[in-house]
């Protein structure tokens, strides 16, 4: 019963982490239509301005600082890299995503070095629930990652700009003829996308403190892996894509006989599920106009 309550909390705070990343991924292919594999490295961004933060030995301030960093990286993106290139094709769009995820990978090397970097954000120590020892680390992150995603539901659903989101993702053409600037909430999304990066990043650090210039690449793939089985393009499909694959890994990870093989059985049950339901489970099918 410890091991299963154990393998539960684990499961289920490793996928609120996917996602908030899943989360960053699925808004911008919903509303821009583009697959930003760059968002993974914002990840990595924002556990380095972490690690610089954390030299006021201030946990607060640096969270402050990636969340703000990121957000203004994720703004600068947007405008340099894709906004040149609404329209193009889907190749060159990707083709570009590619490039700036590299571009960033390399800076942080010129800047910080290749070797990892230790970052102790803060020990929250463990307790002991229902017979097993649980970081506290892992109930924080579960607890806040029900609550961003909560507060990200609610937002979309019932505010102005979460319509006007909506709107955009339906039928871009007639969200501009409705008055709504496009280009305006396209670069609010991808601030939105940026913040719950470097908040996957601030957890990602309390479960493994240590920060290198591939720290976001695995999160970014598995994230993305989640929003395409939750149906790339739904906000409730990111969430459980992200919570089924924490928990399948998890899971994988306590059994010693396929621990090794963890990996290889999350990417194996995103083709059979692209197979057998080529949306995800709660995607829609588009109709492509001509």
């Amino acid at each position: 019963m410890e091991q299963i309550f154990s393998t539960l909390v684990n499961g289920l705070s490793l996928g609120g982490i996917y996602a908030m990343i899943a989360l960053g991924y699925t808004m911008v292919y919903g509303i821009a239509k583009l697959l930003n594999f760059a968002h993974g490295d914002i990840i990595m961004v924002g556990g380095y301005l972490i690690y610089v933060g954390m030299a006021t030995q201030m946990p607060l301030a640096a969270v402050l600082l990636a969340v703000v960093g990121c957000v203004v990286l994720g703004i600068c993106i947007e405008k340099v890299a894709y906004r040149p290139l609404r329209g193009a094709s889907p190749l060159a769009v990707l083709i570009t995503a590619i490039g700036v995820s590299y571009f960033m990978q390399s800076m942080a090397q010129i800047i910080f070095g290749s070797a990892p970097k230790m970052v102790t954000v803060y020990d929250f120590g463990a307790v002991e629930l229902f017979g097993a020892t649980i970081q506290v680390s892992s109930l924080v992150t579960l607890a806040v990652a029900t609550v961003v995603m909560t507060v990200l539901t609610l937002f979309v659903k019932y505010t102005r700009t979460g319509r006007a989101m909506i709107a955009v993702s339906e039928d871009n053409g007639a969200a501009q003829l409705m008055g709504i600037d496009v280009n305006r909430i396209i670069t609010i999304t991808f601030a939105i996308g940026s913040a719950l990066a470097a908040l996957a990043g601030l957890f990602y650090l309390l479960k493994a403190p240590a920060v290198s210039s591939t720290l976001g690449a695995m999160p970014g793939i598995k994230a993305f892996t989640a929003a395409v089985i939750g149906g790339i393009g739904s906000i409730p499909g990111a969430m459980l894509g992200g919570i089924l694959l924490g928990m399948i890994e998890s899971v994988s990870y306590k059994i010693t006989a396929i621990a090794p093989y963890t990996d290889a059985i999350e990417f194996s049950i995103l083709i059979l599920i692209l197979l057998v339901r080529p949306t995800g489970f709660l995607g829609k099918k588009r109709r492509e106009k001509v």
